[in-house]
């Protein structure tokens, strides 16, 4: 028999209108955090990137694809690995059907990733994905964004990332960016980025998770995204980088250090 508490219709419903009021209340301040997000100041671009496309190489300008707004998602995927970041794979699981909404709303949505083309379409394909995703490999935007780091940066034991200079477990990070193109004039601004847990919002499955009553169920896990594989290996639990370098080293997490995948269980804000 469960160890929850177990009350009458009557007072279930009003510890739920206790609930529902404190529900509005987070509801309002992400409102204002929105407006305020939008109210941010932007730094134009300068710099000139050229992007592995299937369509040939494209310029920043062009992945916008004829549109003022343009949301890219740092996925983790490096140059040597066999595949995608699996906890990238379930963001952008999410975000696929997304495509025509945003289009709809003069929003193009592009993954980046370092990864050579080759293996981007691979991977693309075999996840069944429809959203564009080019390569960055030969130029530097996902070090510019905070998405990549350096051998010599890691070499330093701490890499700039979610705006703070901390120790991180892998040369590659997730993230999103948002740029903006003057349709008159055609410069281009860096408008938002946001990294670590402040991507929690594209995950529309931990939405469910939170509200049934066993929630993410993460805390006996060595970090909270442990449970994830891609769609198509939850049957087998098959990662095919044998060194795994999109997972946390749990022990160093533990000490405190950012993480690819959230955190260890001690360390997830």
């Amino acid at each position: 028999m469960t160890k929850h508490q177990v009350v009458s219709k009557e007072q279930w419903v009003e510890a739920r209108r206790a609930l529902l009021a404190d529900e509005k209340r987070l509801t309002h301040q992400r409102d204002e955090i929105a407006r305020r997000r939008r109210e941010m100041p932007w730094v134009k671009v300068e710099k000139n990137y050229a992007f592995d496309t299937p369509a040939g190489k494209k310029s920043l300008a062009d992945l916008f694809q004829g549109r003022s707004q343009l949301l890219i998602y740092h996925f983790m995927f490096g140059p040597e690995w066999k595949e995608g970041c699996p906890s990238c794979s379930y963001v952008c699981d999410h975000m696929n059907g997304a495509v025509p909404h945003l289009a709809a709303r003069d929003v193009t949505l592009t993954m980046i990733s370092r990864a050579p083309l080759a293996k981007i379409e691979a991977f693309k394909k075999r996840m069944g994905w429809q959203f564009p995703w080019v390569s960055s490999a030969g130029n530097d935007f996902n070090y510019d964004y905070h998405a990549s780091f350096t051998p010599e940066e890691r070499a330093k034991g701490a890499v700039d990332y979610n705006y703070e200079v901390a120790p991180f477990p892998s040369e590659e990070a997730p993230g999103a960016s948002v740029f903006y193109r003057d349709p008159a004039t055609g410069e281009i601004f860096h408008t938002y980025s946001v990294y670590a847990r402040g991507l929690d919002p594209l995950v529309g499955t931990y939405t469910l998770l939170d509200m049934v009553p066993k929630g993410r169920d993460e805390d006996g896990l060595p970090f909270s995204m442990a449970w994830v594989r891609h769609h198509d290996r939850y049957d087998t639990g098959i990662l095919a980088d044998a060194d795994r370098p999109y997972w946390p080293d749990v022990m160093s997490e533990e000490k405190g250090s950012s993480s690819c995948c959230h955190g260890s269980s001690a360390a997830r804000s």
